[in-house]
Parts: structure tokens; C-alpha cells; sequence
């Protein structure tokens, strides 16, 4: 499938129902009409798949999308506290599912997916592990390559694991991955428990192909409790639910060899030595090193990002959920950072136009090569995309009670290793045959086979792809049906085993 392509031409070589759909400016992430045929359609909160039926992902519904929007991919770690499964999920801007890998279980949630640049190729990378209570990860970064086959495994050192704040690969294709530190902890005089316990940010630097560790800040060596806004009082400082007086939300590279690290609880962005581990300059919060000019400070926020010496992106939660709110409503900022004045001024804010969204943990603020902005609306059930005049060009949203750490918009190109999906169903004059193929991206068509031994199929139909899966009438009884995947130019992809009709 041709990425240039806008999504007008794709919707006009389609011919699907979701095309007619898009056009009305409303488009599904799963069509009713997969529900329909499963017997299904009244969980219409799900995506259900005749010849993939182990997958049940929740519905995504694209709404406000440009006629003219390029083909592009959503990438979406959905928690797996909704509807549905939870799982990585990568979806097209007509509202389509590409790719869905469910987590396998309560402690394999898959979380910060995303698509990356690893030794100049994409990537797919991903947290995978448990969130346990205080809103922490306990797990492994992944990497997998365009066939969606796992390449890499990263884990923590000194006793830690990975959590699933923060999984960047740098520009020089190390990981940086945030940790939590728990232990024991006196804070008496903070007005908790003497025989408490802390949570302490630790960001970590990881060769990707040796696994071995360059570089560990532990922000307890570097950051004082008076810069936190999180209180002891609530309960905090238990076993079960320790003080987090740093959370720790992002590790990226300053641009100069040094690193940034934004912390949460602390209203702050740091630059840290890479040599060091000193803390060279802090931008907003208590020791503020900077002057924040009008509307330029955050409160509780994810996802900073320096782009070039002077541009800072940040997606400015806004509140916390329990103490009273600091603002109205949850913003993406972009930011200038002017060294000689150590002033910071505010260039440009995205907000949501349709719904008062306040967020009070998670979500991001991804700066597009257009200067746009794609925003991820954290514990709100939301995803925009804004052009650089800040006109509303895509809305999503999920499933209620399924949320996505961060969300994402970029290029994709899938190559599954595994085969295409069928299945085939008894209809009167011969059957009804369904065809997938989950994370392949150049699908255009699909040729059905058929014969009476699974060994001597012939050509028995075809149709254009339609969405995650396409249905196609054939005047074949089989009883034995299989199908072939063909791109743009007719050319056969792969070809499904055999399946007998049911």
C-alpha cells in the first residue's frame, strides 16, 4: 500500500462500506458489520473477527478526519482495565485495525507503544510487564522489527525492573528506560510513618545489543523532598502504597550529550550531566532556574521533549485527580527556552475544542514535521491530531475505561511472518469466506481457493480488501477453502492453510 497515497484516493480505490463511512466524517476502528457476521453485534463496545477469533480489542472510533489526511498509522497501547483486551495495537486513519497483539495476562500488560528508529530502520517498541499499585511498571522494554518479531528483550540492572513510563531509543541506540526504587524509608519528619517506605526515580542507560549498563541517576542522590508537591498526608508512605515524591515520566537526549529527565510529582524538567549525573539547570517547579513567562508553567505533567536547542514540548496534565485542580483543563504546550534570559515563554497551546478534558495522569504531546501536534489525552478516553494553525484535523476516542498510556501517529509498513487467517462458513449456493491477515500493511486484494482435499484448491473468487477482515460470497461449496493475499499490483503476498467449512 502506497503511504503517499491521501486518504480521499485510498477511500475511492477501496469501495468499502468503512470508505462511505469516512466520508460522512465518522469512521470505526472495526466495522458493525465483523460483529454482525460473528453473531456478535450486540457487544458493540468490541471488535470481533470470524476468522480471528481470539481477537476481541475494543473499538476505536476516528471522528473530525480531513478529507484530505495522508494514510498514516495510530499506534495505541490500550490497559487492559475496559472492555475487551488489552494489547499493542496499530490502526489506520480510515479507522481500520492493522495489527493487534492482546497481552496474555494480568502482569503482561503491553504499555508505551510506539514506533521508533533502531539502526535506521523502524521499530516497534513497547513496556511489557505489571502496573502495580501507586502506578508503576514492573517489567521488560521490546523491541520488535516490521515482521512484529521480538528482536530485543531490555532489562533493568542493580535489582531494578523496567517501568513502563519510559522506553527511548536515543540517538545513539541506547535505551533509556526509567525504573522505581521502593525501599524502606524514615519519613517522619515529612509527616509520614519512621518506618515507611519511598519510591525514588531512577533513569538508566542501556546498550540495546549487549545489555550492558552505561549510565544510572537515581533521583535520591540529586533531588530534595522540598521540591516535591505530593504530600504524605493520604495514606502515602506504606508498603502498599509508597511515597512518590519524584515519579519519574521521561528520559531524553538534551541535544549536547546531556540528558533530560522530567519528573511528574516534582513539576519539573532537569538536565543532567551524562558525565556526572549533576543536575545543570531546572525548568519550572519549586528551583525553577528559569523564569516561566504567562502560561508557560505545568502542573503534574508528561512527555517533555526538547526539539532542536530552543523548542520544549510538554503535555500538561493539570491536575493529579485528588488535590484541587490547577487548571481547567489538560493542554500540549510548545514552548520556547531563551538561555541568555533563562526565560521560557509560551509559543503556542492545543486544547480540546469539543470536550473539557482535564487529565489527571498519563498522556502526551507528540510534535509532527509539520509543526502540528498529535495528542494522546492520558486517563481521558481521547486522541487529536492539529494542524500547525491549531484546526482540529482528527479526533478519536476509546472505549471508555480503556485508556492509552500515549498515542501516537506515523508511518508504517507491516510484513507479517505469519500467515493469513481464514475462515469459511455454509451459506445457500455455496459459502461465505473471511480473510485476514493481523499487521500486514500492502494488502489490496484477496483470491479465495477451493476444492474437495485441502491439497487441490483452485481459484474460486476474489475481492477487494475491506477493512481488518473481508468477507467475500463465493458459489463454491469446498469443502476445503483457503485464500491468497495480493498487493497493488496483483502480486501474491502469502497464502493462508487450508480451513474446512463450517
Amino acid at each position: 500500500m502506497n503511504d503517499s497515497l491521501t486518504r480521499r484516493q485510498l477511500l475511492k480505490r477501496s469501495g468499502t462500506a468503512a470508505a462511505a463511512a469516512a466520508g460522512l466524517g465518522l469512521v470505526g476502528c472495526g466495522t458493525g458489520n465483523a460483529n454482525e457476521r460473528s453473531g456478535q453485534g450486540e457487544d458493540k463496545e468490541l471488535q470481533h473477527f470470524v476468522s480471528r477469533p481470539d481477537l476481541t480489542p475494543p473499538k476505536v472510533t476516528l471522528r473530525h478526519v480531513a478529507p484530505e489526511h495522508k494514510l498514516q498509522y495510530l499506534f495505541l497501547g490500550i490497559a487492559n482495565s475496559g472492555p475487551g483486551q488489552g494489547g499493542a495495537m496499530i490502526m489506520d486513519t480510515t479507522g481500520e485495525l492493522v495489527w493487534f497483539a492482546a497481552d496474555t495476562g494480568r502482569y503482561q500488560s503491553k504499555m508505551d507503544f510506539q514506533r521508533q528508529i533502531y539502526q535506521g530502520k523502524p521499530v516497534l517498541t513497547w513496556f511489557e510487564g505489571r502496573v502495580v499499585a501507586g502506578g508503576y511498571g514492573e517489567g521488560v522494554a521490546k523491541i520488535a522489527d516490521d515482521t512484529y518479531e521480538i528482536t530485543h528483550t531490555i532489562h533493568a540492572h542493580n535489582g531494578l525492573q523496567v517501568d513502563e513510563h519510559e522506553f527511548n531509543i536515543s540517538p545513539r541506540g541506547t535505551a533509556l528506560v526509567s525504573a522505581f526504587n521502593k525501599q524502606p524509608y524514615d519519613l517522619s519528619r515529612l509527616g509520614g510513618p519512621k518506618t515507611g517506605w519511598l519510591l525514588s526515580g531512577v533513569a538508566q542507560e542501556i546498550d540495546i545489543e549487549t545489555g550492558k549498563l552505561l549510565f544510572e541517576w537515581d533521583s535520591l542522590d540529586h533531588v530534595g523532598f522540598d521540591e516535591t508537591y505530593l504530600p504524605v498526608e493520604g495514606g502515602h508512605g506504606s508498603k502498599m502504597k509508597p511515597y512518590d515524591y519524584f515519579h519519574i515520566n521521561t528520559i531524553a537526549e538534551a541535544g549536547d550529550g546531556d540528558l533530560l529527565i522530567g519528573a511528574r510529582n516534582t513539576w519539573c524538567v532537569y538536565k543532567v550531566s551524562r558525565k556526572t549525573g549533576e543536575i545543570t539547570w531546572r525548568l519550572n517547579g519549586k528551583k525553577s532556574d528559569f523564569t516561566m513567562g504567562p502560561r508557560s508553567e505545568f502542573y503534574w505533567q508528561h512527555d517533555t521533549r526538547l526539539h532542536g536547542p530552543n523548542t520544549l514540548t510538554v503535555f500538561d496534565d493539570g491536575y493529579d485527580g485528588v488535590l484541587p485542580k490547577n487548571e481547567n483543563e489538560s493542554r500540549a504546550l510548545i514552548l520556547n527556552v531563551d538561555y541568555d534570559k533563562m526565560l521560557v515563554t509560551l509559543v503556542k497551546q492545543f486544547t480540546h475544542p469539543h470536550e473539557l478534558v482535564l487529565s489527571k495522569a498519563m498522556g502526551n504531546a507528540q510534535l509532527l514535521p509539520d509543526g502540528g501536534m498529535f495528542v494522546g489525552w492520558g486517563t481521558n478516553p481521547y486522541l487529536s491530531e492539529f494542524s500547525p494553525d491549531g484546526k482540529l484535523i482528527m479526533d478519536g476516542q476509546l472505549v471508555k475505561g480503556d485508556p492509552t498510556y500515549r498515542s501516537f501517529i506515523g508511518d508504517w509498513s507491516g510484513q507479517p511472518t505469519e500467515l493469513p487467517a481464514v475462515a469459511a462458513r455454509r451459506r445457500p449456493g455455496g459459502a461465505t469466506v473471511y480473510a485476514s491477515w493481523n499487521g500486514a500493511t500492502d494488502v489490496a486484494s484477496w483470491s479465495v481457493l477451493a476444492g474437495r482435499a485441502p491439497t487441490s484448491l483452485a481459484r474460486v473468487g476474489a475481492a477487494r480488501k475491506s477493512g481488518f477482515e473481508t468477507a467475500i460470497a463465493v458459489p463454491s461449496k469446498g469443502p476445503y477453502f483457503g485464500v491468497e493475499a495480493g498487493d497493488a499490483k496483483s502480486r501474491v503476498l502469502s497464502r493462508s492453510r487450508p480451513v474446512r467449512v463450517v
